[in-house]
């Protein structure tokens, strides 16, 4: 004997009341025996779901396509940062910056390797860390490095640092969306339960064949357990 069970997708709940509401039976004064309430609030359910789906869904295509733009400018900015602190750590090593100085820039005066800029984070901190160093050390009278210069590590890692900002505003945009559709899950799920109910209850006396395949027609979503025969 087949059994109800609630829907466990978005697809599946939307799918089920979208069932109900394009029944035409349940809109008939002689053959409705769903209240105007309880369809009103499907209808509702219905509207806010498909709504918030759609916006989620919007959200997430925005947020992947912006995602590989992300990585390649990311991979830019760490090289031009990598670069020039290893012509940094060169030129200390050839003496032509004092390894003092190395602590304008965040680092170790006895450190001869780049920090890890493998993650986004730590980009962020060493670009950063890199750019006002060298401002400060030509400030102070330093003659500028070049190849790369400072200017171009400043521009590959302000976009970077855009993009960066971009994406997370995206997928903050796409939380909020999916946090908007799990708020709605509760009260679909309730809605339709109400409504099985009511439509199981119209059809309780009519025999297995015709009360299964009646109750489906209104959106009632029916499984057979594993090996069962499928007989209504």
């Amino acid at each position: 004997m087949p059994y109800r069970r609630l829907p466990k997708t978005d697809a599946a709940r939307l799918k089920a009341l979208k069932t109900l509401l394009d029944n035409n039976d349940i809109y008939t004064v002689r053959n409705r025996f769903i209240d105007w309430k309880t369809l009103n609030r499907a209808q509702s359910a219905y509207d806010h779901l498909f709504t918030a789906r759609e916006q989620y869904r919007l959200c997430l295509q925005a947020q992947t396509r912006h995602s590989g733009k992300i990585e390649a400018m990311q991979k830019r900015a760490t090289m031009y940062v990598s670069h020039f602190l290893q012509v940094l750590f060169m030129s200390v090593e050839r003496k032509e910056i004092r390894k003092q100085v190395l602590t304008l820039y965040g680092l170790d005066p006895e450190t001869t390797a780049v920090p890890n800029l493998k993650t986004v984070e730590g980009l962020l901190e060493w670009g950063q860390k890199t750019v006002e160093g060298e401002k400060a050390r030509i400030k102070k009278g330093g003659r500028a490095i070049y190849n790369p210069t400072i200017g171009m590590v400043l521009t590959h890692y302000d976009i970077f640092k855009e993009v960066y900002e971009k994406q997370k505003n995206l997928q903050s945009r796409t939380n909020r969306a999916l946090d908007d559709i799990q708020k709605l899950r509760p009260e679909v799920d309730e809605i339709l339960l109400d409504l099985w109910n009511q439509i199981e209850k119209h059809f309780e006396n009519e025999p297995p064949e015709v009360r299964f395949e009646a109750c489906r027609k209104f959106g009632v979503i029916y499984y057979y357990r594993r090996h069962e025969e499928h007989l209504y």
